[in-house]
């Protein structure tokens, strides 16, 4: 039992040893209720989870409602389950890997328990050099590890259009697995697996998913991220 609890109800014991009347009896009652009530939600609040999503316009869900952003029907997913875990969603559009670098350290400063990282798409978009692609993520997990030794990290890999070249398209693709494999962090292969390429799925640009397709993305990160988020209920 919380210490601060025990005491409070040892008070409540020893005054109503000494209370005359009904009334008085109430009171303490009531304030012990109040208290231990306190109590537990203090214990509920450290307890609770925190769930980072840190990425681009598709983490942030660009041109949709908030709540139409895959990260929010993560939070739906999980409210379902009766965990008690908070899905902040910290993508911004236009984000490269470069710019998460200089954004980590100030999105770092609320504590997190799982890290799902969702960056290198525009990277790979305007031909950036991607040693230095790599080298930004993993200085952003690098970062998040210093901050907080225990967090659980998924890394979310992104393909690009054929237009890049064949060579480049690989190498891009490939910087994901190596670095999951580098750093014993867990791999979502692809991020928009069934929504990429699917007319039907993203708006008119060809590169932002629509509602449907942000449903889909739910889906897929979701068979990550659950095991995740279940072992750090235990």
């Amino acid at each position: 039992m919380n210490s601060k609890l025990s005491q409070t109800l040892d008070l409540v014991m020893k005054i109503s040893k000494y209370a005359i009347g009904g009334s008085l009896l109430v009171i303490i009652t009531v304030t012990a209720s109040i208290a231990a009530s306190f109590a537990y939600a203090q214990g509920a609040q450290r307890e609770a989870k925190t769930v980072l999503f840190f990425g681009d316009s598709i983490t942030a869900g660009f041109g949709l409602d908030p709540d139409q952003a895959f990260p929010a029907l993560i939070q739906t997913k999980v409210n379902q389950e009766g965990w008690n875990i908070h899905i902040i969603n910290a993508g911004l559009s236009g984000e490269t890997s470069a710019g998460g670098v200089r954004r980590i350290d100030w999105v770092l400063q609320r504590s997190i328990d799982v890290l799902v990282l969702e960056l290198g798409g525009n990277d790979g978009l305007r031909g950036i050099d991607l040693t230095s692609t790599k080298q930004n993520l993993q200085d952003i997990m690098d970062r998040a590890r210093e901050q907080y030794p225990d967090v659980n990290i998924i890394l979310a890999g992104m393909q690009i259009p054929p237009n890049m070249g064949p060579e480049y398209i690989q190498a891009f693709r490939d910087i994901y697995p190596a670095l999951a494999d580098e750093n014993d962090v867990t791999l979502l292969p692809f991020l928009l697996k069934d929504v990429g390429g699917i007319r039907e799925l993203n708006q008119s640009d060809g590169i932002h998913p629509t509602p449907q397709g942000h449903a889909v993305v739910a889906e897929t990160v979701w068979t990550t991220l659950r095991p995740v988020l279940q072992r750090i209920q235990q």
